[in-house]
């Protein structure tokens, strides 16, 4: 307790270098849980992404049901099939009138003979999108493979930049958060360098001089944490309608609440980690 009523007053009599380290530490968990939050949504738009049909074969109409049922299990003794449905000419059909049911006159033009049937695949694995269109577009009973490449290689690589430039981000500013800590601690105790070497004449344990300081560190760490959670939690539950309205169909929110508790729980414990190295490289550095 008297370690925490010194640490109180050493807060207290420097409002702004509190202040300061206070606010570093909130943007880095800002940053920290902005990132937390885009890693959860890549993932979750990767995810959906994967359980849908993302390679549709169509086959020539001489193609008979043993060349069909050949081609499925070549492409399930590769293991990287996560689903593979057969969709006949008459559900094709089904399915083109449910889409354009309101122009009667389309319906009139098309008949099941027209359109072929197909299979359409999704991979356990978005990477082995290419792989699987390849083997597929061997075979002879194939008349066209529908495989937007593009598109999820552009989702994959963006989804890949994102989370690295996260990475760098948070390690730039810990690495900031703790210099500026280290900084704040090393004038407080600049500043009460005669009062320190009273307390050790007195007998006091160089552990005794330091604690205080280590709690202050870990004080602002996590103030810092705590903030930049509501900050980043507060914004993101205020743009989750336009968010959900703009990914129509992604099943990205609502998101549980488990996650943000999740999310505050390890940001505590990665300021409380980031506090105790940053006060105690203060300590090493000027309490000798």
């Amino acid at each position: 307790m008297a370690h925490l009523n010194t640490t109180w007053k050493h807060i207290r009599r420097s409002p702004y270098q509190a202040t300061a380290a206070i606010l570093i530490m909130t943007l880095t968990f800002f940053i920290v849980s902005i990132f937390a939050f885009v890693f959860l949504g890549s993932s979750k738009i990767i995810n959906f992404f994967e359980s849908k049909p993302q390679v549709t074969a169509f086959f020539k109409d001489e193609a008979k049901q043993e060349n069909i049922e050949a081609l499925e299990a070549q492409l399930n003794s590769t293991g990287k099939i996560a689903n593979i449905k057969f969709v006949s000419k008459e559900e094709a059909l089904a399915i083109y009138r449910e889409q354009n049911k309101e122009d009667p006159l389309l319906l009139d033009l098309v008949t099941a003979d027209i359109l072929p049937s197909s299979l359409e695949i999704s991979t356990v694995k978005i990477d082995d999108l290419s792989s699987i269109s390849d083997t597929i577009k061997k075979s002879p009973f194939i008349q066209e493979v529908i495989f937007q490449k593009d598109v999820v290689s552009s989702l994959t690589s963006w989804t890949n930049a994102f989370r690295q430039i996260g990475i760098a981000l948070v390690a730039i500013f810990s690495l900031v958060s703790i210099f500026i800590i280290v900084t704040v601690i090393g004038i407080k105790i600049s500043q009460k360098k005669y009062e320190i070497e009273v307390m050790r004449l007195l007998g006091a344990s160089m552990w005794h001089v330091r604690w205080p300081f280590i709690l202050e560190g870990i004080f602002y760490a996590v103030a810092g944490a705590f903030l930049g959670w509501i900050i980043s939690s507060s914004i993101l539950l205020y743009v989750s309608p336009f968010l959900s309205s703009f990914l129509r169909g992604i099943p990205i929110f609502p998101i549980p609440w488990i996650f943000f508790l999740e999310l505050l729980g390890g940001e505590i414990v990665l300021a409380v980690i980031l506090g105790v190295i940053s006060s105690y490289l203060a300590v090493l550095r000027y309490l000798k």
